[in-house]
């Protein structure tokens, strides 16, 4: 489930001099439920979520993206990050996925959600940041 170089929306959004560092995938744990209930037409929407979501990070910016008719964006640029952290589960420690809160100033929060390895993102953004 692996999308490198196929992040739609975060390469069309990029400004002059701005280049992706890095993609961030949903931790393929997460697609098993709906995958399964997809037979039952059930779990066909959150799988479709799942599949069109994005998380990346820029020289710049941290970016997610859901929808896919309608669509919802978060960014926010690098200079305003104030913190990042991780939060995970007792599964997502032994199965090694978790949210990604990255805090930045005034009350703004992106979330990466269900990533995979959010201390290797953790990693990278704050090796961004300077």
């Amino acid at each position: 489930f692996e999308k490198k170089g196929k992040m739609g929306y975060i390469n069309k959004t990029l400004i002059k001099d701005e280049k992706v560092v890095s993609y961030f995938s949903i931790h393929k744990f997460h697609y098993i439920i709906p995958l399964i209930t997809s037979f039952m037409i059930i779990g066909l929407p959150l799988l479709f979520r799942y599949l069109f979501t994005e998380y990346g990070l820029t020289n710049n910016r941290v970016i997610t993206k859901t929808g896919i008719i309608s669509r919802s964006t978060e960014e926010m640029k690098l200079s305003k990050i104030e913190t990042v952290e991780i939060k995970q589960g007792i599964l997502g420690r032994i199965l090694g996925y978790g949210n990604v809160i990255v805090s930045g100033t005034g009350s703004s929060n992106v979330v990466i959600s269900k990533v995979s390895n959010p201390i290797e993102v953790k990693k990278k953004i704050d090796s961004q940041l300077g």
